[in-house]
């Protein structure tokens, strides 16, 4: 028994892998009035869409709110433990429920202003 503990550590599923992947938790904060456009595209990235409409900038976020470092960390080595506590039965469990706990789908519509600073937000999906 002692001799598969290392192999069981070494070749733990999907679960610890999913665990540790998960997308990173954005600062939704900056979705405020008086954030400047290159914070906004610092965290969240390229806007899904953006266009000017009434002579302002318009641009959506879309994208999936994730888990900080230390959550994911410890997922992960929560489904490694049980992993070899079970002998890899947990995979069973684990691999599903880091499906289904894969974050949050979310949209924003953000305006700016014409300094590009954000004025209006308007959340689409939460």
């Amino acid at each position: 028994m002692l001799l598969f503990a290392p192999v069981l550590v070494l070749s733990s599923g999907c679960s610890v892998f999913m665990a540790a992947k998960q997308p990173d938790k954005k600062n939704v904060e900056l979705f405020r009035a008086g954030t400047s456009r290159s914070m906004i595209l610092g965290e969240f990235g390229p806007p899904a869409v953006s266009e000017a409409r009434d002579g302002k900038k318009y641009e959506i976020f879309k994208f999936i709110q994730g888990y900080s470092t230390g959550t994911k960390a410890g997922r992960a080595l929560f489904h490694g433990a049980a992993d070899v506590v079970t002998l890899g039965l947990w995979e069973v469990v684990g691999t599903p429920a880091e499906a289904v706990f894969s974050g949050d789908e979310m949209a924003y519509e953000v305006s700016y202003d014409k300094d590009d600073r954000v004025d209006q937000v308007t959340p689409l999906k939460r």
